[in-house]
Order: structure tokens, then C-alpha cells, then sequence
């Protein structure tokens, strides 16, 4: 069977789902054609064939002998040989001798050449019907991927001076106005004009539970509208919308290869040379040892022995299982940037989490507000107000929601992010510090409270060199996380939490999850140290964070995982692996679809090799046929194909 480089990146165009290896001869495109068009030199050589095993063996004619009888045979072989042939030529031209195409070729004209023209036929037909099958998996597996993913519409219905507009999604520009009706998708991202909407966000996260929007939010192409009529200002361009990029990360999935694939492909090239030189030696080597020697009997032996020998069911099933384990995970909201990191997930042993957005929604609330009666309230809050609007963080977040819309009428200079610590800038020449205590130490402002008394996060605050007082927030749970961790522990997964916030709230919500190692106030370099220290005793760790402040921690961890959800860009660039719907029970289902995708693979290595070891003991002894060689090439190969799609069905 030919081989296939299972490049996803051809999901969505009309390319093949595979870059198929006779594309190099004839670049036939499988997609276009009907399963009918793709069987039908099969069944014409199929058909030519019976009937000349009936003139052979059951209805004997006269005329059915000589030449005619090996133009009949040789006409039931063009129609699945010659496209075989025409790539063996093409392959050898690009100095590649040692393809299946070849040894197909040599194994069938040889049978052709000591007259087992019945044989010759058969074999490369089944090689035919193997590889029609091989390519109807690869379309369905890019078709469920590309199903799952590409939901957005092709045309939108622009509103201009009131008056509405159907046109191509991608001619859409920035600032321009979609009106969306109930049940359609959203062509492109942008900002809700209406009041408030209801919409499915499955083709983005995985989870079908309404999601609810308000004016000014973002909705992102891909989403369903669920209620009444809405309109949207789209915000980005057609090719750069959240769900392109999500579309082009699993199409450029398989561009990191597992160690698996990598090592198959070097056997591959390696190992075929090999048998080619022991068919050689299988049918000179006896001349000098066997009395009765018959040079026919000895080449056909060896002609079995190259047929057998065709790594087809490897280099097949071991990518399109890779290519299914990407699949079965995509379509429940977990992108993988290669399949080097399923098998590293599988191999994980240790899973080091941040805890804010990863365990807890990431969803602050200010609780309260403690200032200092000598400072002036209103204007120490307006100020902390305007410099948190220079910050990205959920606590920013929380202190505008309480505080409001930041007073733009207050200038702040030199305002900087201190990495751990916070923020710092200045007022009319007066400095404000606004972050958590170790600021407070980093800039030696003298403080009369003990942070460790309070359990909920503090925000700190000092201005003109003196404490001004604090906030408190507090953070909630995510209803799955308890869930998450009992999982990873059954999986024999050790959990560490690691956060910059106060020891004391981590310890809390590390105590109500059940995880035995958490560690708080700490800086990035910290966490850096942390799980150095994990990786010291050659355990595999897997990262859970966003993707972009503890970029360190990610870039030194096996696999760093990215709590994506709808957020920045950057989080999905940065990371390994990517959660689309920030649900932290998708870490354990990762790491099984990981676990279960390399069981499958290895069931099919060990198939292959277990088979072909077998019969082609048996070929070189002279115990097996072609019909022998024909299952352990083409059946063997069908048998792997069909265990290696067989995840895209798992429930995980």
C-alpha cells in the first residue's frame, strides 16, 4: 500500500488529505471522486480476473491459450498495475529505489515472468482495493477534523445605511456590521452591538451549554446564535480570526512528529533495502546448497518473500492513528500542536498547575477596601483604578468592576509591570506602588499588617513613599476542579500547584482540591525552580497554566498545556497543548486520549511485525504463497487501519 504523509494541513482545501505518495507520478486527487470512481480499476481487474480463473480451471476453451491467454491476464493487470508502475519509475527517478512501489512492481512482473500470471493479478489488486480503503479512512478522518472545526459560513449578512447585504465572509472588512439571525453562525469575530445574546460555542470549546453575551463582549466566528436577532461589529479580519488559527494549529499538527513515526520512517528506509537484498540472496544462495535446484521455484519464493515484506501496514496505520488521536481530542475542545505531544502526555508523571484561571475561574471579586484615614480615599482609589488599566491580569479586572470606568482625566508617568510583584508608577512626581506585599519589601515601605492573617488575595498600596492600606479579593472555584485532580491521582498523576498569590490562599484552595504539593507567593523564576526540581528525579511534567506569564515554566516543562478558552492569541502560540473551553477536567481526558492513542499505536506495530515475521519465515521456506504474502501485506495493513481509526469513536 502507498505510503501517506498525513499532512493535515490540506484540511480545508480541496487538496487530499494526505500528501499521497503516488502524487508524485500521477497526482490523482482521491477527494474528488466517488467511492464507485475509486474502486472501479479494482473492479475491472477484478472482473478480467474471474473470468480467466474460469477459462483456466472450469470452463476450458480451445482458444483460450498462448498469447491470448497473457493478453487477457495482462489487461486484468493494467488497470491497478500501471499507476504502481508509473510511481515506481517516478520514485526511482528521484533516487528513491527501495519503494513499496517497487517491490509491488518487481514481485508482480516476476510472478508474470515464471508464469503465475493468476497471482500476478491477484496481488497487486488486493494491493489496489488495500489502498482505495487507506484512502477512504484518511478522508473520513480529515472529513470528522474539518467538520468539527470549519463551521464557519461562506457568506454573512452585512447591515450598511440600514439595508442589509448578503456577502462573502472573507470580503467582510474591520468595522463592518453583520446582522446575525437566530440558529446562524457567526462569520468572523467582532463586538455584540445588541443589548444581550444567547449563543452555542461548541465549534470553538467543545461544550454546547449556552454561553451568554452582553453588549460590548466578544463573540468570535464559529458561534451559534441561539436566540433573537443580533448584530455584531466585526473586530477581525476573515484570516485572522480565532477559529483560523485554531484551524491552522491542527492543520499543522502533524509537523511535529512523535518519536514513534520518526523512528518508523528511519526503519522504514533502512529495512526495505534489507529485504531486497535477502530476496537476491534467497534466490541465488540455494543454487550452491540444493541439489535439485529449479530457478523458478527459488524466484518465486523470493517474490513472496518481497511482498511479505512491504512495511505498508507501519507506515499507514502508525501516522493515521497519530492523526486520529489529534482528532478524537480536537473534537472535545483539545488542540495538540503534534503528536510528539500525545505521546509525551502519556508519559506524563507529574502535573504542575498554576491556580488562578486553571482551578479557580480566574473570576475575582473585590471583597474589601482598607485605606488608611490620612490618605485621601477618593483619590488613592482613582489612582489605583487608573494603573491597574495598564494590566491584563484578573485582578484589574476586579478592581475596574468595582471601582468602574478608570478616570482618564488622571495622567500617570512611568508606569511599569514589576514581574511577581506589581505595578509602579507616578503622580505629580508622587509614587504609587500597587501589587501584592513583596512589592511593599521590594521598595521598603513600612506596613502594620501581617498578610498571613488574611486568607483572601491582597492588593497592596502605597503612595508618596508610606503604606496607604488594601484590597482584598477573592477568587472562586471552578466546579470541575475536585473532579480534576481525583482523576489525575487515579492515573497515578502527582498534582503541584504553584502560584504567585498568597501561600495562604493557595494552601486553602489547595486543601479543599485535595492536591498534597502547593506552593504560593511565588515569582516566575520560582516556579522555574520548582519544577526543575520535579524534573531532577527524570519524571515527565506537564505545565497547566496561561500560556504566557509563566512562559518560563512552559518552556521548561515536557508539555505546557494553556487554559485557551476564548482568550488571547498568545496563549494558544505559546503553548503545547491547548484547552479551548478552560475546563481543567480536559487535563485527565488529554493525558488518556495520549495514553490510548500510543496503546493503539503499539498494538499495530506489534500486529505488523508479529504477522510479517511469521509468514515470511514461512515464505522464505517456501511454505507460503502469494495469497500468503497478499495477507500479511495488503490485510495486515486494512486490519491496522481499521484499529488505528478505531479511536476517533472512543468516548474519553
Amino acid at each position: 500500500m502507498a505510503k501517506k504523509k498525513l499532512n493535515l494541513r490540506d484540511i480545508g482545501t480541496e487538496k487530499h488529505a494526505g500528501e499521497h505518495s503516488h502524487d508524485a507520478g500521477h497526482n490523482h486527487d482521491n477527494t474528488d471522486k466517488t467511492t464507485l470512481q475509486m474502486f472501479l480499476p479494482a473492479i475491472i481487474s477484478f472482473t478480467l480476473l474471474i473470468i480467466a480463473i474460469a477459462l483456466d480451471n472450469w470452463i476450458t476453451q480451445n482458444w483460450f491459450i498462448g498469447w491470448v491467454r497473457i493478453a487477457w491476464y495482462v489487461a486484468a493487470y493494467i488497470p491497478v498495475g500501471l499507476p504502481v508502475l508509473r510511481d515506481a519509475f517516478d520514485s526511482i527517478r528521484k533516487s528513491d529505489f527501495f519503494s513499496e512501489f517497487f517491490l509491488m512492481s518487481i514481485a508482480t512482473i516476476g510472478a508474470f515472468a515464471i508464469g503465475e500470471f493468476p497471482e500476478g493479478v491477484a496481488v497487486m489488486l488486493f494491493y489496489a482495493v488495500g489502498e482505495v480503503f487507506q484512502t477512504l479512512a484518511v478522508q473520513r478522518a480529515k472529513t470528522n477534523i474539518k467538520t468539527l472545526l470549519d463551521q464557519r459560513p461562506d457568506e454573512v449578512t452585512v447591515v450598511k445605511d440600514n439595508q442589509s447585504t448578503t456577502v462573502k465572509a472573507e470580503s467582510v472588512e474591520i468595522g463592518d456590521i453583520i446582522q446575525l439571525k437566530s440558529g446562524e453562525k457567526l462569520g468572523l469575530d467582532g463586538e455584540l452591538l445588541s443589548e444581550k445574546g444567547s449563543f452555542n460555542t461548541a465549534a470553538l470549546t467543545g461544550e454546547s451549554k449556552p454561553d451568554s453575551k452582553e453588549k460590548g463582549e466578544i463573540v468570535l466566528a464559529g458561534m451559534i446564535n441561539l436566540n433573537t436577532v443580533v448584530q455584531v461589529k466585526v473586530t477581525t479580519a476573515y484570516k485572522d480570526s480565532k477559529l483560523s488559527k485554531i484551524l491552522e494549529l491542527v492543520q499543522n499538527a502533524t509537523s511535529q512528529k512523535a518519536p514513534t513515526e520518526l523512528f518508523i520512517r528511519k526503519f522504514a528506509k533502512i529495512y526495505t533495502p534489507i529485504v531486497v537484498l535477502l530476496a537476491i540472496l534467497i534466490t541465488i544462495i540455494p543454487f550452491f546448497f540444493v541439489q535439485d535446484y529449479t530457478f523458478s521455484k527459488w524466484l518465486y519464493r523470493a517474490l513472496v518473500f518481497l511482498v511479505i515484506s512491504c512495511p505498508c501496514a507501519l507506515v499507514i496505520s502508525i501516522p493515521l492513528g497519530y492523526f486520529g488521536g489529534i482528532g478524537a481530542a480536537s473534537r472535545n475542545g483539545i488542540l495538540f500542536k503534534g503528536s510528539n505531544f500525545l505521546d509525551a502526555l502519556a508519559e506524563v508523571k507529574n502535573v504542575v498547575m498554576d491556580k488562578t484561571g486553571t482551578m479557580t475561574e480566574g473570576v475575582f471579586k473585590v471583597q474589601t477596601v482598607n485605606l488608611k484615614q490620612e490618605f485621601d480615599r477618593d483619590l488613592i482609589l482613582k489612582l489605583v483604578n487608573v494603573i491597574e488599566n495598564s494590566s491584563t491580569h484578573p485582578v484589574a479586572t476586579a478592581i475596574h468592576d468595582h471601582l468602574g470606568e478608570p478616570d482618564h482625566t488622571i495622567i500617570l508617568d512611568n508606569v511599569e509591570e514589576i514581574a511577581g510583584h506589581g505595578l509602579k508608577g507616578s503622580y505629580q512626581g508622587k509614587e504609587l506602588l500597587v501589587g501584592n506585599f513583596k512589592l511593599m519589601d521590594k521598595f521598603n515601605i513600612q506596613y502594620d499588617v501581617n498578610p498571613n492573617d488574611i486568607v483572601e488575595t491582597l492588593i497592596a498600596i502605597a503612595y508618596e513613599g508610606k503604606f496607604a492600606g488594601y484590597l482584598t479579593i477573592a477568587d472562586s472555584i471552578k466546579e470541575d476542579a475536585a473532579e480534576t485532580v481525583q482523576k489525575l491521582q487515579s492515573l497515578g498523576v502527582k498534582v503541584t500547584m504553584l502560584s504567585g498569590d498568597k501561600a495562604t490562599v493557595v494552601k486553602a484552595v489547595a486543601g479543599k482540591l485535595g492536591i498534597p504539593n502547593a506552593f504560593g507567593d511565588l515569582l516566575p523564576e520560582d516556579k522555574v525552580n520548582k519544577v526543575k526540581e520535579i524534573k531532577a528525579r527524570n519524571e515527565t511534567v506537564a505545565f497547566v497554566g496561561d500560556g504566557v506569564n509563566d512562559a518560563p515554566v512552559v518552556a521548561l516543562s515536557d508539555v505546557g498545556i494553556a487554559m485557551g478558552g476564548l482568550g488571547s492569541d498568545a496563549t494558544i502560540e505559546t503553548a503545547d497543548v491547548v484547552i479551548q473551553d478552560d475546563k481543567p477536567s480536559k487535563i485527565p481526558m488529554a493525558i488518556n486520549i495520549g495514553k490510548q492513542t500510543k496503546k493503539i499505536v503499539w498494538q499495530n506495530i506489534a500486529l505488523a511485525f508479529g504477522v510479517k515475521a511469521v509468514v515470511l519465515v514461512l515464505g522464505a521456506g517456501g511454505l507460503a504463497t502469494m495469497w500468503e504474502a497478499v495477507f500479511a501485506d495488503v490485510g495486515v495493513a486494512l486490519l491496522a487501519i481499521l484499529n488505528a481509526v478505531r479511536i476517533q469513536k472512543m468516548k474519553f
